[in-house]
């Protein structure tokens, strides 16, 4: 069984998967601010 050697594994997929979900979450809840600012504001 190969050796475990910490810091040599590949992670760039894994790394560009977080930061896509990272941006997804920010614009989601970017956008939920300012729906519920427009229902706060044009709902009667």
């Amino acid at each position: 069984m190969a050796e475990h050697k910490h810091g040599e594994m590949d992670i760039s997929v894994q790394t560009g998967t977080f930061n896509g979900f990272v941006k997804f979450v920010t614009w989601t809840v970017a956008l939920l601010i300012v729906l519920a600012l427009f229902l706060l504001i044009f709902a009667s």
